[in-house]
C-alpha cells in the first residue's frame, strides 16, 4: 500500500547528460541539500516528509515516475530544482520536466510544485512549459507548507499563498505577494534531514579526496549561510531570494550537524555549499573554533574570494579541517573581470594563491572563458595565469547565461542567441551552447576551454606537483580523467 505523505521531495538529475561519460567516476555525488531542509521545515510544522534522491539512487525518470505514484500517495510533490553547484540549476530542469510529465501522465491527480534556481527566475515560463501545478518563486518553505494548507482546505484557491504561481480555471496565476525570507534559521531549518537520504549512496569529488583518492565516500554536504552580498553578472545564485542577501546559521547550530555526521555516519569528507563561505570573519572562526576543539579529522572544502581571505584566520582554519578553498579568479584580465562585476587587483591573486598553499591548504581555481569582454588573447593570458598558479586542481567554465542571472538579462536584452533547451546549460554536456560574446562564438569559446583543459592537467610542471603532494596514484587518476572522451556537437569536426 502506498505511503500517506504530505509531501514527497524529488531530488531531480542526470549524471550522465550533465557530465557525459566524466560523471561515472569523476564527479562527486551530492546530497540534495534544498529537499533536506525544506524537509526539516516542514518536519518542524509537524507536517510528514519523505525524500527521492533520483541521482543518488542511480534511477531513471520512468523509475521515479513510478515510486512517486505507486510507492507514495503524498498532498503535495515538490521538485526542487537546484544545480550540482551553485550556479547551475538550469541544466538539471530536462530531468526535472520529464520527472514532472511522467508523474502527471501515471497519475492526472497529482499535484506537483516545482522550485528551485531556475524556477524562481522564470517561473511564469516554467508554469508554461512544465507539467506543473505551482512554482514558487522564491527561497521555498514557506509557500511550500502554505500550499499544503490551501491542499488541505480544498477550496482550490491559491491566491493567498506568497510567491505562488498557479492555474485559475486554465489560466496562470501570478502571486499576490511575495513571501518574506526566513530570519532565524536556525529555529525554522534546524539542519538536513539526514535520515530521509540514502546516506551510503554519496561521494566526493575526485579532487576532494587527492590525499586518499581511494576513499571518496562517506561523504555530505551543508549550508551554513544562505544567499551571497556580491552581484557577479554571470551568477543566478540570488533568484530564489530576490535580491542579494546573506543569513547564516549559528556556529554552534552549524557544528551540532557535523557533530551527528561524524558520530552517526562516520564522515570526514564535507562539502560547505555557501556561495560564499569565507565572508563573515566572526562566523568562520566562530566554526572553526569549535571544529578544533571537537579534534575530527575533517577534509573539508569551501567558496572563498580572493578579497575575503585573510592571512590570520588561514591556520585556524586548517586546524578545522578545512583542506581546500575554492577561489572565483575568473579571468586574468581586470578589464575582464571588472566587465563581469568581479572586481580584484590581478596582483592580489598570485599573492594569496601562494599564502593558502603556505597555510597547507589547497585550492581549486575557477576560471571563466568567455565572458562579455573577452577576446582570444584574453582568454589565453587566464589560461597561462592558470599554469603559473597550478592550483592544486582547476576548474574551467565557459561563460554561460544562466537564468536569474545579468548575464542572462542583457543577453535577451541585446537579442544574444541563447542555448534552444535547458540541458545546453550545462558545462559538459555533448551539445554545450555557451553565450557568444562580441569578439568570439560560442564555438570558439567552449574549443578554446576544451583546449585549456587538456593544457592544465597533461602540463608537466602541474603533474610534477600533484605527484610530489599526493602521490603517483593522482597522477595516474588525472591522466585516466583526460583520456575521457567528452565529445562535443559545436566544435566536433
Amino acid at each position: 500500500m502506498a505511503e500517506r505523505i504530505d509531501a514527497l521531495f524529488i531530488n531531480p538529475g542526470d549524471r550522465r547528460q550533465v557530465y557525459q561519460s566524466l560523471g561515472d567516476e569523476f564527479s562527486a555525488i551530492e546530497p540534495p541539500v534544498f529537499a533536506g531542509l525544506f524537509a526539516s521545515f516542514l518536519r518542524g510544522k509537524g507536517r510528514s516528509a519523505a525524500i527521492l534522491d533520483v541521482p543518488a539512487l542511480g534511477i531513471t525518470a520512468e523509475e521515479a515516475a513510478r515510486i512517486a505514484t505507486e510507492d507514495f500517495r503524498a498532498t503535495l510533490i515538490v521538485i526542487p530544482v537546484y544545480g550540482f553547484q551553485p550556479s547551475a540549476s538550469t541544466q538539471n530542469m530536462g530531468s526535472s520536466g520529464k520527472i514532472a510529465r511522467l508523474i502527471k501522465a501515471a497519475r492526472p491527480d497529482a499535484r506537483i510544485l516545482m522550485t528551485g534556481t531556475h524556477p524562481a527566475a522564470l517561473p511564469e515560463r516554467t508554469m508554461r512549459e512544465e507539467s506543473v501545478d505551482f512554482v514558487c518563486d522564491r527561497e521555498g518553505p514557506w509557500t511550500i507548507l502554505k500550499t499544503l494548507e490551501a491542499l488541505d482546505a480544498a477550496a482550490g484557491d491559491f491566491s493567498a499563498v506568497p510567491s505562488l504561481w498557479w492555474r485559475n480555471e486554465g489560466r496562470i496565476a501570478a502571486p499576490l505577494a511575495a513571501e518574506p525570507l526566513i530570519r532565524d534559521l536556525d529555529a525554522e531549518m534546524p539542519g538536513i534531514a539526514w535520515d530521509l537520504l540514502p546516506m551510503d549512496k554519496y561521494r566526493a569529488h575526485n579532487w576532494h579526496c587527492f590525499d586518499d583518492i581511494g576513499n571518496r565516500s562517506p561523504y555530505a554536504s551543508i549550508h551554513t549561510s544562505l544567499g551571497c552580498p556580491y552581484s557577479c553578472n554571470f551568477c543566478c545564485i540570488n533568484a530564489p531570494f530576490g535580491k542579494s542577501s546573506y543569513r547564516m546559521w549559528s556556529p554552534e547550530k552549524v557544528v551540532g550537524e557535523i557533530d551527528y555526521l561524524v558520530e552517526r555516519h562516520g564522515i570526514r569528507h564535507i562539502k560547505i555549499v555557501d556561495e560564499m563561505f569565507v565572508l563573515n570573519r566572526a562566523h568562520v572562526l566562530g566554526i572553526c573554533d569549535l571544529l578544533e576543539k571537537r579534534g575530527y579529522d575533517l577534509n573539508i572544502w569551501a567558496y572563498a574570494r580572493v578579497d575575503t581571505v585573510e592571512e590570520d584566520m588561514l591556520e585556524r582554519m586548517r586546524r578545522a579541517g578545512i583542506t581546500w578553498l575554492a577561489l572565483g579568479i575568473e579571468s586574468a584580465s581586470e578589464e575582464v573581470r571588472d566587465g563581469a562585476s568581479k572586481k580584484l587587483r590581478g596582483a592580489d591573486i598570485v599573492s594569496t594563491v601562494r599564502m593558502i598553499q603556505a597555510a597547507d591548504i589547497n585550492i581549486i581555481g575557477n576560471y571563466i572563458f568567455g565572458l562579455p569582454d573577452d577576446t582570444h588573447e584574453k582568454m589565453q593570458e587566464t589560461l597561462d595565469l592558470a599554469l603559473e598558479l597550478k592550483c592544486e586542481f582547476a576548474n574551467l567554465y565557459s561563460a554561460m547565461p544562466y537564468p536569474g542571472s545579468k548575464l542572462y538579462a542583457s543577453a535577451l536584452a541585446e537579442g544574444m542567441p541563447l542555448p534552444e533547451s535547458w540541458h545546453q546549460y550545462s558545462q559538459h554536456a555533448y551539445d554545450c551552447t555557451p553565450l557568444p560574446n562580441a569578439h568570439l562564438s560560442s564555438a570558439e569559446i567552449l574549443a578554446f576551454r576544451d583546449q585549456a583543459w587538456n593544457t592544465c592537467f597533461t602540463d608537466p610542471g602541474y603533474l610534477a606537483m600533484v605527484e610530489r603532494k599526493f602521490g603517483p596514484a593522482v597522477v595516474e587518476h588525472i591522466g585516466r580523467m583526460v583520456a575521457m572522451p567528452l565529445p562535443r556537437k559545436l566544435t566536433a569536426a
